[in-house]
């Protein structure tokens, strides 16, 4: 459109634009599930990074709150309800797609882990905490490491 000789955008045009141009990034909520000491992983399949173990977790929906979006990424992946959520770690994540990986720590949780989307994840396995596999989902990976050295920022 123009106005007055100049060109004009709508409000919501200049929105789009402002979007485009500034949210290049995803969110990412994780959840640490720890119990006697050993950490709950998912083999991943059909998905980016299938066959690496990876935890619960998924994109922050719009408009969805984050300790929702780990309440729900558990209980759909694996049928374990928990408590609480507590801020674990948040990580800047430009390796590949930029990522905000943001991590929960699921306390009081209860029900046995299952494979609750046999389509994206082979099985479900706890593993020592120091003993992890190698083979960890790359976008998991600072999460883990932050939580085991009690730290909460990574930016890799």
């Amino acid at each position: 459109m123009q106005a007055g000789g100049q060109e004009f955008e709508s409000p919501a045009v200049q929105k789009r634009h402002m979007i485009n141009k500034y949210q290049k990034f995803h969110v990412g909520i994780n959840v640490i599930v720890v119990k006697n000491n050993q950490l709950l992983l998912g083999k991943r399949k059909n998905v980016y990074g299938a066959g690496t173990w990876g935890m619960s977790g998924g994109h922050l929906e719009d408009m969805e709150g984050m300790k929702d979006a780990a309440a729900r990424e558990l209980f759909e992946e694996t049928g374990i309800k928990a408590e609480e959520y507590i801020f674990s770690d948040i990580v800047n994540d430009r390796r590949d797609n930029h990522y905000l990986q943001i991590g929960f720590v699921a306390k009081n949780h209860k029900g046995e882990p299952q494979v609750r989307e046999p389509d994206r994840c082979e099985e479900r396995k706890w593993f020592d905490l120091d003993d992890l596999p190698e083979n960890i989902f790359p976008g998991h990976v600072e999460n883990i490491r932050l939580y085991l050295e009690n730290s909460n920022f990574g930016d890799n």
